[in-house]
């Protein structure tokens, strides 16, 4: 039984949302489930300089296993042209959207924890997104989809003015080093660009263990006019991101941690 019969007999769901997938597949050309997907191999960052660069990665043969399998199923394909978050979620509810997932530990915990809340993850790395659909099929969530490709572009060209409710940035990539500091994703354009995205009393959340890094997020969005502080600087962790096995163990040898928590202002 491979995983999506094996998801159809288990979740009633993810069977109909599988069959309805399977249903469309059948007009186009050789009976193919596989959408017309642009993942992070497709060209991007022409008008902005990327955070992130393609490495070669481990994939396992699982996580391969699921791209094939489970993307068609949850994963929405990169446009120009802005998503119909209600339609693709099959409901109404507040979007989350989270840049940068990675491995989608805390993206899995959070959307179960959330289940009155939509989650789009954007992640580049086929590891990453390959682990999250794994994580997907086996917890049975449905609030959660997928865009593979860079989030600058997504952000700009898919997510309609006001349209989200919170936006959550872990861990983004710090670029240590001083030269390399313009490829870090926080930057005053790019935040200017998530507010405008972020529905009035909607939430930023960033969270960093670069104390460096967190002293440039801090003073980014300190400048964006539209967003306000939650806190006087930093933010405690708030209950609903999970503590991640690498924090704990940084956290143990001294390591700091910082959240930021802004809301974007009543118009």
């Amino acid at each position: 039984m491979n995983i999506i019969q094996n998801q159809k007999s288990k979740n009633p769901t993810q069977a109909a949302l599988l069959n309805a997938t399977e249903s469309a597949a059948a007009s186009r050309p050789g009976g193919s489930i596989l959408p017309d997907v642009v993942t992070a191999s497709a060209p991007s960052g022409v008008s902005h300089i990327r955070s992130f660069v393609h490495r070669r990665s481990h994939i396992t043969p699982s996580q391969k296993e699921a791209l094939d399998q489970l993307l068609p199923l949850w994963s929405l394909p990169y446009r120009k042209a802005a998503l119909d978050l209600d339609k693709n979620f099959g409901r109404h509810a507040p979007a989350i959207l989270e840049i940068g997932f990675g491995m989608g530990e805390t993206t899995q915990k959070i959307a179960q924890a959330r289940p009155q809340d939509n989650f789009l993850g954007v992640e580049v790395f086929n590891a990453g997104v390959g682990a999250l659909l794994k994580r997907i099929d086996e917890s049975g969530l449905t609030n959660l989809r997928i865009i593979q490709h860079d989030a600058v572009e997504v952000v700009r060209d898919m997510l309609a003015p006001a349209s989200l409710q919170g936006i959550h940035i872990f861990f983004p990539d710090p670029w240590p080093k001083k030269r390399h500091h313009k490829r870090r994703l926080i930057q005053p354009p790019f935040v200017e660009l998530l507010a405008s995205r972020l529905a009035p009393g909607g939430y930023i959340h960033c969270a960093t263990d670069w104390e460096n890094y967190a002293e440039q997020m801090l003073e980014v969005l300190n400048g964006e006019p539209s967003l306000e502080n939650t806190c006087s600087g930093y933010a405690e962790r708030p209950a609903y991101r999970p503590q991640t096995k690498f924090e704990t163990r940084g956290l143990r040898l001294g390591h700091g941690v910082w959240d930021l928590l802004f809301k974007k202002r009543q118009a």
